[in-house]
């Protein structure tokens, strides 16, 4: 789907956004879907004059169920593909759409993959597979490694491909391309949930997009060790010749986690990759592009420099820094598709190299308010937030609003808010904090009155959500992306949402 470019931190720009996941959506099919509840959704963001609607990855996740994990790096969630839409072209009756519903809670991903695969299953049974559109998709190979890793790894019950045998361990093309012969229906399955959540999301795309509304995507600067991409190409990684990890990614203690974040991913061998022409990560950035129309890279100052953790550590305390492509990789990008519409996620441990690499790159990076108050002189600040960012309340690794001013003690909260007054009084801004629900409200104001090109709100935030809707808390095992709305914001959040982008100018 191609568009004009339109850079978001073009000179003058002042728009808003809402942060809300597909998973996020309510529904009765156990987690949010491409159906009716994501159209009335930018339905309401239309009605609110908001222009972008950011999502995290879209990816089918694995072992985990975070979005920043997956089994092919390309790949949609089958979990949104809409039962709906398949009872609609006769591919579910009644009763199998009627057994795919599930309480209307917070995620259960273990009971949604017991429910939910075999309604796939049975609705793919009866899709035509000599479909013309069909055909040219799986033809144009795009999603071959991926189905062909999902079939095999079928075969093995699920384990990690470290367990598989070995043939088809190190993919001998010869053992698994008879295989993936002798099972045609199992590898078909694989890629019609790719091109039936890609034909429903770029529907979706167009709905929004004739709206005036943008999508922002989000894609993870590494992959899962588990992965179609690690299996089907792994000269890309640093493995040893066992195909095992010897060091891992992660990020060094942050505000975030005092041991540091340790992701466990895979590293990239970039000097592979330089040879290359960074011909993947330009595949990757295309199919980006494709699905949206403008895409936030995690974990950004990884490509200027990473940190590298020793595999088996518990922890990432111990690590080492190494160089990454730094803006090489844009500039070959960039002469392949053109100009690239990115937000650089730039949070975590800063240095001359990474602000270097935002400034040759000229992306906007990120500001995150519930980082500003808590004492000194630092960039979030809304006095220091400058027209090349895209600023947050909080992103899906902090705290709600309300649930971050909550769980501080009496006398911590007062200098939050002491300092928030000040930020206020900075702004020529005036606004009670009487309450959680009033302080979190002022935030809400510095946000859209600051001058990032670009400010965008949790929909937790804008509702006001606790604690209870915390999507991820960072190196925790604790129940992460299971947050889902119980009902979409009504008209009269529209009314208030729009209220504050006209007084601020964001429409």
């Amino acid at each position: 789907m191609e568009k004009d470019f339109q850079p978001i931190n073009a000179r003058g720009a002042r728009a808003a956004g809402i942060l809300l996941h597909i998973s996020s959506l309510p529904g009765k099919y156990g987690i949010g879907t491409l159906g009716k509840e994501a159209y009335a959704f930018v339905d309401f963001l239309q009605r609110a004059s908001v222009k972008y609607w950011q999502v995290l990855p879209l990816v089918q996740t694995g072992f985990g169920d975070s979005p920043y994990q997956s089994v092919f790096s390309n790949s949609g969630n089958p979990y949104f593909i809409d039962p709906e839409k398949l009872h609609a072209d006769g591919l579910l009756t009644d009763f199998e759409l009627n057994r795919a519903t599930m309480p209307a809670k917070s995620v259960n991903y273990a009971k949604l993959y017991q429910k939910r695969y075999p309604v796939l299953r049975k609705a793919f049974s009866r899709f035509d597979k000599e479909n013309e559109k069909f055909r040219s998709f799986v033809e144009k190979g795009e999603f071959r490694a991926y189905a062909e890793f999902m079939a095999i790894k079928k075969k093995f019950g699920g384990r990690s491909f470290a367990e598989w045998d070995k043939k088809f361990k190190f993919n001998d093309r010869r053992t698994v391309e008879e295989y993936i012969a002798a099972n045609e229906e199992e590898y078909l399955f694989w890629q019609w949930l790719q091109f039936e959540f890609f034909e429903e999301w770029h529907a979706l795309r167009k709905y929004a997009n004739e709206r005036g509304i943008s999508l922002i995507g989000d894609i993870p600067l590494y992959v899962a060790y588990d992965s179609a991409d690690v299996w089907s190409m792994p000269e890309l990684f640093k493995l040893d010749k066992n195909r095992a990890m010897t060091e891992v990614a992660g990020c060094p203690p942050d505000y975030f986690s005092a041991e540091g974040q340790l992701w466990g991913n895979p590293l990239y061998d970039w000097e592979r990759h330089k040879r290359s022409g960074y011909a993947w990560w330009i595949n990757r950035l295309r199919a980006a592009f494709d699905a949206f129309d403008v895409v936030r890279v995690d974990h950004f100052r990884g490509l200027d420099r990473y940190y590298a953790i020793p595999a088996g550590n518990k922890n990432a305390v111990i690590g080492r820094w190494c160089d990454g492509p730094k803006s090489a990789l844009f500039k070959a990008a960039e002469k392949r598709l053109g100009k690239l519409n990115i937000i650089a996620e730039d949070l975590g441990v800063m240095d001359d190299g990474v602000r270097k690499l935002l400034k040759d790159t000229a992306f906007p990076g990120m500001k995150i308010l519930l980082f500003a108050f808590e004492g000194g002189e630092n960039d979030y600040l809304p006095k220091n937030i400058g027209h090349n960012s895209v600023c947050y309340t909080g992103t899906h690794d902090n705290d709600t609003a309300v649930g971050y001013l909550k769980r501080q003690n009496p006398s911590f909260l007062s200098y939050v808010k002491k300092n928030i007054r000040a930020a206020l009084k900075s702004r020529n801004l005036s606004h009670a904090l009487r309450g959680y629900k009033d302080t979190a409200d002022a935030l809400l104001h510095l946000l859209f009155q600051c001058d990032a090109c670009l400010a965008i709100a949790p929909v937790q935030d804008l509702l006001f959500l606790d604690n209870s809707a915390r999507m991820n808390t960072p190196s925790t095992n604790e129940v992460n992306w299971r947050f889902r709305l119980k009902t979409l914001p009504t008209e009269s959040d529209a009314m208030r949402l729009k209220g504050l982008l006209t007084t601020y100018r964001r429409i």
